[in-house]
Order: structure tokens, then sequence, then C-alpha cells
């Protein structure tokens, strides 16, 4: 069995502050103050932090409101959410917070507003967030339905909160000129700069190494060719940080490429307790605080 650290509890995602505007699959809120302490933990501040698999942003808006990081580059392929990342860079933050305030949600509303096919890149940016907003567990992906009971029986308003979602454009707004943001491959932009000493790596793929299926129920755009991400991480000039689920073929690669592991604990949107694993080049950091050592056995699926 794994050495234990010591005995750590999940973050209490209520005390982080809530910048993103997406209630997002597999959003990492809740890892947070590891990023902090990752960034704290290297003397000079980088110049740069990617982020090729950015879905909601959380991780990169952190690093902008709080100055850990100067600017951030944010890749996200999926059209949708790109859209609303291009709707901020662009200069129309503002816009969507005043039609998300001025807009009367409704069943009827929420299915008429949907029903309309608009080519124009604010109204599709609306659109997301208000998919994201409605949708069972903020999943704008193919399938999802439509919350019907929600929160204290409150259906698809109980995630709703639009002073809220306006004050959260309003705020990005102000740093919007700080993102650099990319719909691409996440994997050709860590290409593009795996050479930069003065920029760091927040690396959070979908899970679907070794088969997993929740990548591919979450996400649109869900698979990746893990080996080589792998590799790209390896030949970074810069330090990375990487998270992904406690999957025994990502131990296997994870040992293959030399990197380190460490197991932290997250609650899952069914209140259940769950350890993700983060993997780095060196994770000697975060023994002092809320680690689980990964040994460097290799355990089978059955133990």
């Amino acid at each position: 069995m794994p050495e234990t650290i010591s005995h750590p509890k999940p973050v209490n995602v209520s005390s982080i502050p809530q910048r993103s505007p997406f209630r997002y699959p597999g959003g990492k809120t809740w890892f947070v103050p590891t990023f902090r302490n990752w960034l704290a933990y290297h003397a000079i501040k980088p110049a740069i932090l990617v982020e090729p698999f950015a879905g909601g942003g959380i991780i990169s808006l952190t690093a902008l409101f709080e100055n850990l990081v100067q600017n951030v580059v944010m890749v996200e392929l999926d059209e949708d959410i790109a859209a609303v990342w291009h709707a901020i860079v662009s200069g129309n933050a503002e816009w969507l917070a005043k039609r998300i305030i001025t807009f009367d949600l409704t069943k009827e509303s929420l299915i008429h507003e949907l029903s309309i096919n608009k080519g124009d890149l604010k109204e599709r940016a609306f659109h997301t967030i208000l998919k994201n907003r409605t949708s069972h567990g903020g999943i704008i992906a193919g399938g999802s339905g439509l919350l019907k009971h929600g929160e204290n029986g409150k259906g698809i308003c109980s995630r709703w909160y639009p002073q809220t979602l306006a004050m959260r454009f309003s705020g990005i707004d102000k740093i919007a000129g700080r993102i650099d943001f990319r719909q691409e491959n996440g994997l050709d932009v860590l290409k593009e700069y795996r050479d930069r000493h003065d920029a760091m790596f927040f690396i959070d793929p979908p899970y679907t190494a070794g088969g997993k299926k929740a990548g591919k129920r979450l996400y649109r755009y869900c698979e990746i060719d893990h080996e080589l991400l792998f590799e790209l991480c390896e030949s970074l000039a810069g330090d990375f940080l990487m998270t992904y689920d406690n999957a025994a073929e990502v131990k296997i690669m994870a040992r293959r490429h030399g990197f380190q592991m460490r197991l932290i604990p997250m609650t899952n949107t069914h209140n259940r307790t769950m350890e993700e694993l983060v993997i780095g080049k060196d994770l000697t950091w975060m023994d002092s605080f809320q680690a689980v050592h990964e040994p460097d056995v290799i355990y089978s699926k059955e133990e």
C-alpha cells in the first residue's frame, strides 16, 4: 500500500474564489490551493502559464486574478466553449453580462432561445452559458438533458445566478488583455511552447487513458494521444503540473517517462471522496501538506 505522508481532507470549494462563469464538469476549483503552492515553490514568477485543455479556465483565471503569472495561454478545442472565451478576449464580456441579466429564464424561454440557430459569436457564447447552467452537471456535450429538480426543487433556475454570472464576466473583462486564447489542439500548443524556460504548464487532459469512459461522456473532444502527451511533457523546458484519474495505465506511462506522482483527495459531484493523480518532474514540495506517495512498484487492477 502507498505510504501515507499525511491525512488530507478534500478542499472545501466554497472557500475558493469562484472566478469562472462555467459550471464545468471535471473542473479544478478544488485544485486551486495545490496550484498556488506549486507556483509559490518556484522562486521566479513565470512569464506565461500555458493551459492546453482549459475548459472552464479556473486555474488560468486564478493565476491572473491573484497575479501569480503575467499572462496565460488558454487552449480549448470545443467550439461552444471556445465561443465564450473568444467573446471575452474580443471585448464582449460586458455584453454577455448584460445579456444574462436581462434574460428572463423559464423553461419555455430556454427552449425557445436554444432553438434559435444564431451564427453570431456573442449569441453562441450566451447559448453556451445558458446550456451549461441549465443542464445536468453542466454538461453541454451531446446527450445531456435539462435539470428537472436541481437544488431545492428549483429546476433549471437552480444554477442560474444572473447577477453573480454578470459580475464574473465583468471581472474577467478586466484581465482579458492578459489572455491569449487559442481554439486549437492542445498538444500542438505544447509543442509551440516547449522550449520556453519562462513558461509553466498546467495540464488537465480528458480522462480517457486506458479506455476510461468519463471523458467520453463529458466532453465533445475527448480523444487524445496520451502517450504523445507524456512525451511532450518530458520535452518541456519549463515545469509542468498534470492531473489525471488514478488509473494503472496512467501510472505506467508516468513511471516510463521518469515523472513523480502523488495522490490528493477531491469530492466528486455525488459528494464521494476520490483521489486524483498529480504528475510532475519534482513533487517533493507536496509532501509537507497534502500528499500520498505512489510506490515505485506497479499494482495490478485486482490489488
